[in-house]
């Protein structure tokens, strides 16, 4: 067995801290330009006042254009008007007033990709704010025509946790079977972790990887014999956990004399009957293990 003393329960806390976050995104941003015609001088000043972020102000600006306008340019204000509302941090207005825009069937698809994207965002912040309602909306743009939007929702359901993510887990297995953008792939992979862990244990290894393995952390308080906290999670994502620790847990370690970054190298070498043991201040212990 081998005891590292003083190293505190950062480690621990920090992998669990990286297992549990859930991998969110953000939403895309839209500044094209206003079709059709109108008084330029008005177009010119609400985005400006957008952009300026006086974004009540400029609510009302783009209320004005669409009172004043049709196709198009309507309903591109249309969507400025969410967009300002969203900003205003007034979610349920914005909401509506996506679907408002949307209900449009607007010509630009760029645009309505976005408000639906913006729509999936709001509706997991209300989610976690106790408006179990807008739990639908997520669900069904996991089968949107968009691939952004349908890769959208999927990252943000795994961010609800495994209760309401489930049926996020065919969308983030194909993000890794199709995608090559390792930021998304990452993200993916980390939803996947939260939602089922056993699907991510049958993904092919990198060369040097260690197949099928698992790494086993347990935590145990002051003087319990049975652990308060109980992982399991795939050898292949190791590396990736150990990588993506907050940097002032990084710094903790260092200063215990421990390198964050190449601890999962060390890990990766235990054999398969020795365990590494971590023993906080305050008596709590870690243990892993790799089987």
């Amino acid at each position: 067995m081998i005891v590292m003393r003083r190293a505190g329960i950062g480690l621990g806390l920090a992998v669990l801290v990286t297992l549990a976050t859930a991998a969110y995104g953000q939403t895309p941003s839209a500044a094209g330009p206003l079709a059709g015609a109108g008084d330029p001088e008005k177009l010119r000043t609400a985005k400006a006042l957008f952009f300026d972020r006086k974004y009540a102000e400029a609510r009302k600006a783009w209320q004005d254009i669409l009172a004043a306008s049709t196709g198009g340019q309507a309903d591109q204000a249309a969507y400025w008007i969410a967009r300002a509302s969203e900003n205003l941090g007034e979610s349920e207005r914005s909401l509506k007033e996506y679907a408002d825009f949307l209900a449009r069937k607007p010509q630009d698809k760029a645009l309505a990709e976005e408000a639906r994207t913006s729509r999936i965002g709001l509706a997991a912040k209300l989610y976690k704010a106790g408006n179990r309602q807008h739990l639908p909306l997520l669900e069904t743009a996991l089968t949107d025509s968009s691939r952004t939007v349908r890769y959208f929702a999927a990252l943000q359901l795994a961010g609800l946790g495994p209760e309401v993510g489930k049926k996020a887990v065919p969308v983030l297995k194909r993000i890794l079977e199709d995608e090559k953008d390792d930021d998304l792939r990452e993200r993916a992979k980390l939803g996947l972790l939260r939602l089922d862990p056993q699907s991510l244990s049958r993904l092919a290894p990198r060369a040097g990887a260690s197949g099928g393995r698992f790494v086993r952390l347990r935590i145990y308080e002051r003087g319990k014999a049975e652990p308060t906290v109980s992982l399991n999670f795939p050898l292949v994502l190791a590396e990736m956990l150990f990588k993506s620790l907050p940097d002032d847990a990084k710094r903790d370690l260092r200063r215990e004399g421990y390198d964050a970054d190449n601890f999962f190298e060390r890990l990766r070498k235990l054999p398969p009957t020795e365990i590494l043991t971590i023993e906080g201040d305050d008596k709590e212990r870690i243990q892993i293990w790799i089987e």
